[in-house]
């Protein structure tokens, strides 16, 4: 399916991404990749010494995955041009390992590029939701996109 095109985004449209459970694995390889080995994300016993009481993933692990959901949706397949931002991005509550996340998002904002008709930007008000409905993290996300 083509991605939607600038013009074809209406203030206030919904989508909602597919689900996607965060494993240990996820934990690990962002670990090792980023570096963060704190022990808040890598080891159950300081985790239980923790007010989460165990292991919680990385807060940018999750944001990252929520990024890869968004893009799931199609809606910027052969459309997007660039992810331009990301805005009062807020984390929370706690991401445990076995938690199933989605992404929710509304289109916010429009703007048309003064300089490139061919163009523009799209904000997304977005949160990420937990199996129980809990918001997660929640921001803005600016995203660039072509004009039909």
């Amino acid at each position: 399916m083509p991605g939607i095109f600038f013009n074809e985004f209406d203030i206030g449209s919904k989508f909602t991404s597919p689900t996607r459970t965060i494993t240990e694995t996820d934990v690990v390889m962002f670990a090792a990749t980023s570096g963060d080995y704190n022990e808040l994300h890598t080891s159950e016993t300081f985790g239980q010494e923790t007010p989460f009481k165990q292991r919680i993933a990385h807060g940018l692990l999750v944001l990252g995955i929520s990024h890869g959901l968004m893009f799931r949706l199609g809606l910027f397949d052969g459309t997007g041009i660039a992810f331009l931002e990301v805005d009062e991005w807020k984390f929370t509550a706690p991401v445990y390992f076995g938690d199933t996340i989605h992404v929710s998002l509304a289109v916010a904002e429009k703007i048309q590029s003064k300089s490139k008709p061919d163009r523009g930007i799209v904000t997304f008000d977005v949160q990420v939701i937990n199996q129980q409905g809990t918001v997660v993290q929640r921001g803005f996300q600016k995203i660039m996109v072509r004009n039909k």
